[in-house]
């Protein structure tokens, strides 16, 4: 049954985009699938007529994007609260509040950051900014050497290898203990890229060897 709504008015354009923005987020969560949400799907949640949902977002592509970004501030905010005094500990807790925070959102993850975008993507845009400004901290205190950007695409590559793979593949022997399992993910690939640029380029493992044991960290 359709749900009968009091139309706007003049003027409350905003509170009806909300109310269609809230409308889809409520079935992309009840359903966990974004191919239950059609225009048509949205605007009967809604309460609204089909040509409505249009007039505020071009096509289906557009509002099942604008319904997903939408969770986006809430990684921003989770990142402030990982702001600790030492950086590398830092970055540590936003790679394992990054994963966390993709497995409560799959559906929302999986369209923003698991397929190809056909215009600009905001939910990478803030990802990648996020995590330069987490980098360039340890950049700057010499626990890391090299471009922050490059340095956090290299980090974001793991992370998001790991998140991938965990809603992708659910079905892999994963441990039970999944919270140490991203903890151990995420602190390897933190050590692997500060280690990186310390090393001179080694192809056998006696050259590894001899490298390691001349190895020091800050």
């Amino acid at each position: 049954m359709t749900n009968r709504r009091v139309r706007a008015n003049p003027g409350q354009g905003g509170r009806l985009r909300e109310e269609i923005l809230e409308a889809a987020e409520q079935l992309l969560e009840s359903t966990g699938t974004e191919d239950a949400l059609t225009v048509r799907a949205v605007a009967t949640a809604a309460g609204v007529s089909t040509p409505s949902v249009y007039l505020h977002f071009a096509d289906r592509e557009a509002l099942l994007e604008a319904v997903c970004i939408r969770v986006w501030g809430q990684l921003e905010e989770l990142f402030h609260r990982c702001q600790v005094a030492d950086p590398f500990h830092s970055m540590g807790r936003f790679g394992c509040a990054y994963v966390k925070f993709a497995l409560a959102h799959p559906v929302q993850y999986r369209v923003l950051l698991m397929r190809k975008s056909t215009s600009e993507n905001p939910a990478a845009t803030t990802c990648f900014r996020l995590m330069t400004n987490a980098i360039s901290s340890c950049v700057a205190t010499g626990l890391m050497h090299g471009d922050p950007g490059t340095l956090a695409l290299q980090l974001w590559s793991a992370a998001h290898g790991c998140v991938s793979l965990l809603i992708a593949a659910p079905q892999l022997p994963w441990p039970e203990d999944l919270d140490s399992f991203i903890d151990d993910t995420i602190r390897m690939a933190g050590f692997g890229v500060a280690v990186q640029a310390r090393l001179p380029e080694v192809r056998t493992s006696s050259e590894l060897t001899t490298a390691l044991d001349g190895l020091r960290l800050p």
